[in-house]
């Protein structure tokens, strides 16, 4: 809700102001909870001046309007909860992919013999969760080698 106002507004914006719909805004001013509009005589648009505007928002900020009826206003649903945003796939050379077949052979150049595709899979979620792009394959597989013993 706005408590700045302007010179002129439409109706549109008014509403807008005021925290509704521009149908709600329609219906309560038709209830006369809020003030009928001004017509623009070259136009003929309906406006809100200034003053209007701040009779608005005080039936608004009150909740009563100027028939003198109370008024609810519904509060706009804010979530309590932050929405969480949605996890990034990372990924990580399968089982069966060249990379990983290449990472493999490199641990096993540091001395590892039998080390399985399950196992480097593992250690590459373990230390590289964002992935391994940029990383050359070497700094890789070293850091496989020494998860994979023990010593990182």
């Amino acid at each position: 809700m706005s408590d700045e106002t302007k010179a002129i507004v439409t109706v549109s914006e008014m509403a807008r102001m005021c925290g509704l719909s521009r149908a709600r805004f329609y219906q309560l001013q038709k209830a006369g909870i809020f003030p009928p509009p001004l017509y623009d005589v070259e136009t003929r648009r309906p406006i809100y001046d200034e003053e209007l505007q701040k009779v608005c928002l005080e039936v608004r900020r009150r909740n009563c309007g100027v028939n003198g009826k109370p008024i609810l206003f519904y509060a706009r649903r804010v979530p309590l909860t932050p929405i969480p945003a949605k996890p990034k796939k990372v990924t990580t050379p399968s089982a069966t992919s060249k990379e990983n077949a290449d990472l493999i052979e490199n641990v096993k150049a540091f001395g590892l013999e039998t080390v399985t595709a399950a196992q480097v899979t593992a250690a590459m979620r373990k230390k590289f969760p964002q992935g391994t792009s940029g990383i050359p394959q070497l700094e890789v597989a070293k850091a496989i080698f020494l998860h994979l013993m023990g010593r990182d």
